[in-house]
């Protein structure tokens, strides 16, 4: 049997080791909190302004500036896309419709349509024509931006509306990271609105909404698939008053799983303006090549422009 240490002992090794200062060492902790003032919200009063923003914008029109890149550490490299102009048409229920420019020569870079189900996106330059569906995943992943579905772009840009019949929403106070003027990483309280959706095979984790507690607008979203997976982050900033309505006027996108970012500077927005449908209709141009993304594909070497 283990014979335990004599009471003298115990209080003799107490007493030393404060002193060596070996195994012991005592350091401030010091957590530098934003200063800014915060508002309060309940869960039903954020599930209300998410729905009412959704009421409220039914359609937007913008001129926008794209960054792009794609790569990481699956592909082992990262290749940046710069100043590609670009328009943005989105219609809810799901309509998406997305132009980009080349830089400098403003020729068409890619021309790209979802109605929700199914998505077309035409490369001029490689006189491409990527035809699929938007549940339908074969990445490529020697080109992972011709894996771009324009329902993701709409899913980030124009958050759904919350389901009470279909969804759970469950409040839980976090906090943020963020950086003050002098460039010092400060902490500061946020609200995350975690939605709990009815799929084919029971309940999963659906969405994270991040809300600023000092403007309490959504600055983060988290989508995720029925298996838990995250697949896109997208990050809300620069709220802005768009007639009436107020509106991010930067957005970013990312894919972990195809591995690209698309960031949206918005220069123009028009909110609510009649679209009709032949603004999203894309028809595939005589002699393109089809590429049809609901089927495995050879590596490729074509992409969007650089």
């Amino acid at each position: 049997m283990r014979r335990a240490w004599p009471f003298w002992k115990l209080t003799l090794l107490v007493t030393i080791l404060p002193t060596t200062g070996c195994l012991f060492r005592t350091r401030t902790v010091e957590q530098q909190y934003s200063k800014a003032p915060l508002q309060a919200a309940t869960q039903k009063e954020l599930v209300e302004a998410i729905n009412r923003q959704a009421d409220k914008v039914r359609s937007l029109q913008a001129t926008v500036d794209i960054d792009a890149s794609s790569g990481g550490v699956k592909k082992g490299k990262v290749t940046d896309y710069k100043e590609i102009r670009g328009y943005v048409l989105a219609r809810r229920p799901a309509m998406l419709r997305m132009i980009g420019l080349m830089p400098i020569v403003r020729n068409k870079a890619f021309d790209m349509v979802s109605n929700g189900q199914e998505f077309k996106l035409w490369i001029p330059p490689k006189n491409r024509f990527v035809v699929g569906k938007n549940e339908v995943q074969s990445p490529n992943t020697a080109q992972p931006l011709e894996n771009i579905r324009p329902q993701n772009i709409y899913d980030a840009l124009l958050i759904r509306p919350i389901d009470s019949l279909e969804e759970i929403a469950v409040l839980e106070s976090g906090y943020e990271m963020l950086y003050d003027s002098k460039g010092r990483r400060v902490v500061q309280d946020d609200y995350e609105l975690v939605v709990i959706r009815k799929g084919d095979k029971g309940w999963f984790l659906s969405r994270k909404i991040l809300f600023s507690r000092v403007d309490l607008e959504p600055h983060r979203q988290y989508i995720y698939d029925e298996q838990g997976t995250l697949v896109t982050d997208a990050r809300y900033a620069d709220y802005k008053d768009y007639d009436g309505v107020i509106f991010p006027s930067r957005l970013e996108i990312y894919r972990p799983e195809e591995e690209y970012e698309i960031i949206l500077n918005m220069l123009k927005v028009e909110i609510n303006k009649a679209l009709q449908d032949d603004q999203f209709v894309l028809e595939k141009p005589p002699g393109a090549e089809v590429v049809n993304l609901d089927r495995a594909q050879p590596n490729s070497a074509a992409s969007l422009p650089k």
